[in-house]
């Protein structure tokens, strides 16, 4: 079975070590997936949107899921929210791992159906992605 790969979705200014993790986690043989970064070098806040956006469209385009780290301030991002909306056109299948569990979802993946980790470890994050 081919591997799948992973788009994460998460908040540059407060989540990107929980990214960084996942990309450690990943040279990890029990993984069956592979996460890749997406990240580009612009500022999400950047005036540039249109030229973020045909950046990162073609990456999450190349996914076969978009996983999102929901952290504090996850709901508030309308670059999240963008992403995950993308996700959903394309009928990529979703996602969700709440850095905390108390943390608030963001709505569009409520309402897509997402697999869940409602903890960030190793295992429950293996079990949403192996699931999705």
């Amino acid at each position: 079975m081919a591997k799948k790969a992973v788009f994460i979705s998460f908040d540059y200014d407060n989540d990107k070590h929980y990214k960084n993790l996942l990309l450690a986690w990943d040279k990890n043989k029990d993984f069956d997936f592979h996460f890749y970064d997406g990240s580009l070098r612009e500022a999400i806040n950047s005036t540039n949107a249109a030229y973020i956006k045909s950046q990162i469209k073609p990456k999450i385009l190349a996914a076969s899921h978009l996983l999102c780290l929901v952290g504090s301030e996850t709901n508030k991002s309308a670059w999240i929210d963008w992403e995950i909306s993308t996700a959903v056109e394309n009928k990529k299948k979703l996602i969700g791992v709440k850095i905390e569990k108390a943390n608030t979802s963001p709505a569009a993946l409520l309402a897509n159906g997402a697999t869940w980790a409602l903890s960030f470890n190793f295992d429950a994050i293996k079990k949403a992605v192996d699931s999705a």
